[in-house]
């Protein structure tokens, strides 16, 4: 493997003390293997980063998960922290510092140089989630009255300092964005070329207050590889690129499956997040579930001489209130993931309600089938149902089809309920729907019971 020769070389370079081959060495390889290195080895980061370039230590630095670039950021100097910082691109350093207590962002603050304090101050004054907070100033702009000559040379003399040069932005003298180009469009024409004899105005933007989750969904629409982000009188202010989009994507879907598991975000990976931290994300959801479930009891008690009657109508209790627990979970799963892919918004709640109630009462009849044959076979067998195993059989298969049914309507139109409520659809995990859904569930049954089994088991 070719990290384990990486930090074998590493070790013995650095028991020998031989920090000018090493850093020789830390350079020539890939930034990945060096992130890898400092994972695998934290306690030498300092030698890692000290020895790097500082160009590719910040590199190596910006792809560290969030722990491990602050405990990166203990073992170093002032000097060299101060250095660090600098270099990383302003989104970058906008997106460590967030994570950190504000009295630690106060001091990082003050090791900046003043126009990427200016920046960066600008950045964080952003609501979080916001594309603001991930922008970059490090683009290239040009004005519609250049030459594509004159765009070539601006390109060669600053694109150094830009984030991406596959995207060129034309501004007016006031910085209002006007258009964007590929820079494959200047390279395809004659260098005489004025630019706004090139310009066609359609050209999509963020605005700087969007919501990140929905800036995704407009680059998955646009296939862009960066999106210019404006404010309310369209004054360019600076861009996204993908490689940002790909990480907040990332942190939001890992995000949504925590929550649809029935637990709150985690911040940290969860073998580095300290156990009573772990627990306390945990245990919020699971006593909230807890009593609800109680409320199953509390159910099953209001049926109390229903049951004392027809002791065999508990034998069927797990089956009922499973069946409408899973699918209502499958149901809440589909539809979360659908709006998190923006397959479907608030607007489309008819749509989706109408599919669930066929989709419902098709799973229901399958399964009230299988339950109202099983009951059937099983007392062929065994003898266990007595007369009525007709009328048990159909209680149960008929319960089936209407808690299945409810299920999947409460599974599909709860999250679209909260995103329209302004909260995070992925907050009605499927633990939580199948509790809501087992407790209703019993009505439903124990309902089904009474009015067929009326004056004759009850």
């Amino acid at each position: 493997m070719e990290n384990e020769a990486l930090l074998e070389k590493f070790q013995t370079l650095t028991d020998e003390k031989n920090y000018r081959e090493l850093s020789v060495y830390l350079d020539d390889q890939l930034i990945t293997d060096i992130a890898e290195l400092i994972h695998e080895d934290p306690d030498e980061a300092d030698v890692i980063i000290n020895n790097l370039s500082i160009t590719r230590a910040a590199a190596a630095f910006r792809i560290l998960d969030f722990p491990l670039q602050e405990d990166v950021i203990r073992t170093l100097s002032a000097a060299k922290i101060a250095e660090l910082m600098n270099e990383l691109p302003a989104d970058d350093r906008t997106a460590f510092l967030e994570e950190l207590p504000s009295e630690a962002v106060k001091e990082l603050i003050k090791l900046l140089d003043p126009e990427e304090r200016r920046i960066t101050l600008s950045l964080l004054g952003y609501k979080e989630n916001s594309v603001g907070r991930i922008m970059t100033p490090d683009y290239i702009a040009v004005r519609e009255e250049w030459t594509v000559k004159r765009v070539l040379d601006y390109i060669r003399e600053y694109g150094k300092d830009s984030e991406t040069i596959d995207v060129i932005y034309v501004i007016d003298e006031k910085g209002h964005l006007l258009d964007d180009f590929r820079i494959r469009e200047f390279l395809l024409v004659s260098t005489d070329t004025v630019v706004h004899t090139l310009m066609d105005d359609r050209f999509v933007s963020l605005h700087a207050n969007d919501d990140q989750e929905e800036a995704i969904q407009v680059f998955r629409m646009e296939n862009r590889v960066a999106l210019p982000v404006a404010d309310d009188q369209g004054i360019l202010l600076g861009i996204v690129t993908i490689d940002d989009m790909l990480w907040i994507a990332n942190e939001e879907h890992t995000e949504d499956i925590q929550k649809i598991g029935g637990t709150e975000a985690l911040d940290e990976p969860y073998l580095d997040m300290p156990l009573l931290k772990l627990v306390k994300k945990r245990v919020g959801w699971l006593v909230v579930l807890f009593i609800g479930e109680m409320l199953t009891a509390t159910a099953m008690g209001f049926f109390e001489d229903e049951i004392a009657k027809a002791v065999v109508l508990a034998l069927f209790v797990p089956l009922i209130i499973s069946s409408g627990g899973n699918s209502g979970s499958q149901a809440s799963t589909l539809i979360i993931q659908a709006m998190a892919l923006g397959e479907i918004t608030v607007t489309d709640w008819w749509r989706v309600m109408r599919r669930e109630i066929l989709s419902g009462l098709l799973l229901g009849g399958v399964l009230g089938c299988i339950g109202f044959i099983r009951i059937l076979l099983w007392n062929t067998l065994f003898h266990t149902y007595g007369a009525h195993t007709v009328l048990i059989g159909a209680t149960v298969g008929i319960s089936l089809v209407g808690v299945v049914l409810w299920g999947t309507l409460s599974g599909s139109m709860l999250p679209l309920v909260l995103k329209k409520c302004g909260a995070d659809p992925a907050t009605s995990s499927a633990p939580f729907v199948a509790t809501l859904v087992d407790v209703t569930g019993l009505l439903i049954y124990f309902s089904v019971a009474y009015t067929l089994m009326k004056g004759i088991l009850l």
